[in-house]
């Protein structure tokens, strides 16, 4: 078994906590690729046009889709024959962990304009243009790197458990120089865009918290009582789960890499393996969240546009 933190970390793992973590990915990855199929299917399925933020977060609950299933898939091809067999699965998964980060990217760059901006995203083939960037730009990468004949990336790689002779055999980036100067260089520019747009989103959360709070201890000098400590802390708790949707939807959590390279960090690994591989389970619940809302603004929209009827009744 292989736990998921092989994807951006290389460090050698002792044989017990290769195998716990290991369970916990391939656990995790089954939720996920479970929930985000389920995403796609009912997003394919619906008769409503979703708006550009349900498509993105559906896009990149696909990427993550394919992520998770190649990842399930590459021990599998370690074992078989012939050898372009782990080649795809490896370059597959490796195109597929790209794309994830692109549309973690994407995201964030719609939000950016959503929130930042107050950009207006209804124009021309907005959705045609982020599909391009997000799938296109993992595509070209991968064929490059498959295309050329003189080095081999792709292929049967073994990893060493530390203190032990055991090994494991995945099917994955077999040269190392290429692993860190595209996976990691790639990530870091997408992580540190991401974080950027986090604060300043997280900063504009609290700005509007903070206007919506000043209103109503305005109305509470005024003799409105309805403002109180619960009401307080229940806006507190949303504001921060809001948050938190955001920080599992830019994939600012795949940051723990970086605290994870270099040396042997298990609580790292652990909250690595646990909230990367889960991913596409809480994107799932953050989509189900946002497409209630939506239909609930419908719904007052369409009360609100509609014409009062007005009605007589006779009274004895």
């Amino acid at each position: 078994m292989t736990p998921f933190a092989v994807l951006l970390i290389r460090i050698p793992i002792e044989p017990i906590h290769w195998q716990i973590l290991s369970y916990i990915s391939y656990i995790g990855c089954g939720l996920s690729a479970f929930f985000t199929a389920l995403s796609i299917a009912v997003y394919l399925l619906s008769n409503k046009k979703a708006d550009h933020s349900i498509a993105i977060h559906v896009s990149l609950s696909g990427a993550l889709f394919l992520l998770n299933t190649t990842f399930l898939l590459t021990e599998w091809g370690a074992r078989m024959k012939p050898d372009w067999v782990c080649v795809f699965v490896a370059a597959a998964m490796h195109y597929s962990l790209l794309c994830s980060f692109t549309w973690m990217a994407l995201e964030a760059v719609h939000l950016y304009l959503l929130l930042i901006k107050v950009f207006n995203t209804n124009y021309k083939r907005y959705l045609l243009k982020m599909s391009v960037a997000g799938w296109g730009i993992p595509a070209i990468i991968v064929s490059v790197s498959v295309g050329v004949k003189d080095n081999e990336f792709y292929g049967l790689t073994e990893t060493t458990m530390a203190d032990s002779n055991q090994t494991s055999a995945i099917c994955w980036i077999v040269d190392d120089s290429y692993f860190y100067s595209v996976n990691l260089v790639y990530f870091t520019l997408i992580f540190m865009v991401n974080s950027g747009i986090l604060m300043a989103v997280a900063s504009s959360i609290c700005k509007m918290k903070r206007v919506f709070r000043n209103a109503k201890v305005g109305m509470e000098s005024k003799g409105d009582r309805r403002w109180r400590d619960p009401e307080r802390f229940s806006e507190s708790c949303k504001s921060g789960l809001t948050v938190l949707g955001l920080t599992c939807l830019m994939g600012t959590t795949w940051g723990l890499a970086f605290l994870g390279s270099g040396f042997v960090n298990y609580t790292v690994l652990y909250l690595f393996c646990i909230f990367n591989s889960t991913q596409g389970f809480f994107i799932f619940m953050w989509i189900c969240l946002s497409t209630n809302k939506q239909k609930k603004r419908e719904q007052q929209d369409k009360i609100s546009s509609s014409p009062v009827k007005t009605t007589t009744t006779k009274t004895e």
